[in-house]
């Protein structure tokens, strides 16, 4: 019996994550679904989402097969879907020459990298993403995660506070808003700015990278500046070690901070390196009892000096919170964004759509992601060549003689003077056979006519193009006041028999009723849409 050369589709396998506490899942039923239409089977170990709000009968829906026990799903699975990096004992589950997708963070972890190069894997970190290509940020997991993470800080500081975040007038007093400090505004931190100020706190933030001013100001923060001169951009998006003049600066600033505010929020953390130092033990005993310090670097060592990670602890009546588990402690909506990016890169791996997955060195993205090929280390990726753009073609020079005139033909040049001569000429003729021959009421209107359409031309004409839209939307339904025209046409007692001119102008006035009623009620539903667009 003859057999086919095409291989097998490949089974993506999901296990219950092992980590202590860790409630994520990799895959949701939703993206399940999505992951059979690119061919894959799927296999989910029961159990695995349970403590995301996710039942084996929900997979099973989406049609996912449900295996019991880990080394069964191991051992089936071909790709193999993780949130946390495994355990040794999961590295000793996995198929040889298998595929893993995950965190993986190389840096921290040289043990697992060679324990997965002996397996011979090939690994795709999904933290090793290149976060400055635009077509990646699809599979950004680490962004996904951060903007969860920094909402979470928000909500387990509102818990350990001991007032509201909003200020409020009552018979039994006021209550001043809460004062929050965020030190670092990538994404995590702006997610913790923008929480903050919707609970109706004063929001300060700062960051080494002055280009993000803005983007605090936006969410209704305001930018706290050292006063130190220093870039602090660095690569893939992240901050730089800053010197050590801008450092002590930065101290002093932190130490004032920490004297006004209720809340801090820290978040400064560099990839591949410890947790900056930011908040000192004095510090800490300068804040008021009942302050929160919510330190989101507390898993690579703490912003500040006396976290305890994974811990809630009191120190000088002020409450540190080091859980390095935020983004796990809003599992649904953590599991469905991660399964989300994991869905985007098996797109990327799968364009076929046939079932496989084709890891494509040639692809600046999934370059970045594979760590380890067929057991081969590939980590660090090589540094994404500069983008180059064409060089602009010279343009023609322009007769100084013709951009002196602002009149012409639409394209910028200027019409010749015979042409213009013939069209003032035809103009002439025309008014003159109006004025001659049409009533003596009908010129009076023609006139005002034609002087309102010279005015409205030069009213748009000098309106920034990027206006024009919102400009018409209006205009348009406010000029529609010629219904009114209309309308005194249509009740004209003048009217007499059918094919009478007065009988015609009623028809003609009724139409352009018609005309106008759509002019009028469109303009102002384009409008009403466009101002939808700026509201939150």
């Amino acid at each position: 019996m003859p057999t086919s050369s095409t291989p097998p589709v490949q089974r993506i396998g999901v296990p219950r994550e092992t980590f202590p506490a860790e409630k994520r899942v990799a895959t949701v039923p939703d993206v399940v679904e999505k992951l059979v239409r690119l061919g894959f089977t799927v296999a989910i170990e029961s159990g695995a989402g349970e403590a995301a709000n996710f039942s084996d009968d929900a997979y099973r829906a989406a049609g996912a097969e449900v295996i019991e026990g880990a080394a069964a799903l191991w051992a089936a699975s071909d790709i193999v879907f993780k949130v946390r990096p495994p355990s040794p004992e999961e590295v000793g589950l996995m198929r040889e020459g298998g595929t893993l997708i995950g965190f993986i963070w190389p840096v921290q972890n040289p043990e697992l990298m060679q324990r997965l190069a002996d397996k011979l894997t090939t690994v795709l970190a999904i933290d090793c993403l290149p976060r400055t290509l635009s077509r990646a940020q699809k599979m950004d997991a680490l962004t996904s995660m951060a903007g969860v993470s920094g909402y979470r800080a928000v909500i387990e500081a509102a818990s350990a506070f001991g007032r509201y975040f909003n200020g409020q007038i009552t018979a039994a007093g006021k209550v001043p808003p809460a004062k929050v400090f965020v030190a670092g505004a990538g994404v995590a931190g702006l997610a913790a700015i923008g929480t903050a100020a919707s609970l109706g706190a004063i929001v300060r933030a700062n960051d080494t990278r002055a280009e993000v001013a803005d983007q605090i100001k936006s969410l209704g923060g305001e930018f706290v500046k050292v006063d130190y001169e220093e870039e602090g951009s660095g690569g893939g998006g992240y901050a730089k070690v800053m010197s050590e003049g801008f450092q002590q600066a930065q101290r002093q600033m932190y130490a004032q901070q920490a004297k006004e505010v209720d809340i801090i929020i820290t978040t400064a953390l560099i990839p591949g390196k410890p947790a900056p130092k930011l908040i000192t033990a004095e510090m800490v005993r300068s804040m008021k009892a009942g302050s929160v310090i919510v330190d989101m670097a507390a898993e690579q060592g703490g912003n500040c000096e006396l976290t305890v990670p994974g811990e809630a602890v009191v120190r000088h009546g002020v409450t540190i919170i080091g859980y390095t588990d935020l983004a796990s402690r809003l599992a649904k909506q953590s599991s469905t964004l991660y399964a989300t990016n994991l869905l985007r890169l098996a797109e990327e791996l799968c364009k076929a759509k046939d079932g496989l997955a084709v890891v494509n060195m040639e692809d600046d993205a999934i370059r970045g992601l594979t760590v380890i090929k067929d057991g081969a280390l590939t980590w660090p990726a090589p540094p994404l060549k500069p983008a180059t753009t064409p060089a602009p073609a010279p343009k023609p020079a322009v007769p100084v003689a013709e951009t002196k005139s602002r009149h012409g033909n639409g394209s910028g040049t200027p019409l010749p003077a015979g042409t213009l001569a013939i069209l003032f000429a035809v103009a002439a003729v025309a008014f003159w056979f109006i004025g001659a021959y049409a009533p003596a009421a009908f010129l009076g209107h023609f006139t005002v006519f034609v002087l309102t359409c010279f005015i409205g031309y030069m009213v748009v004409w000098n309106v920034t193009p990027a206006l024009h839209t919102p400009l018409m939307s209006v205009t348009n339904a406010i000029s529609s006041i010629i219904a009114i025209g209309a309308l005194v046409q249509i009740a004209s007692p003048e009217a007499g028999a059918i094919g009478r001119p007065e009988e015609l102008i009623r028809w003609l006035a009724f139409a352009g009723l018609v005309l106008t009623a759509v002019n009028m009620f469109g303009g102002f539903a384009v409008t009403r849409r466009m101002l939808a667009m700026f509201r939150k």
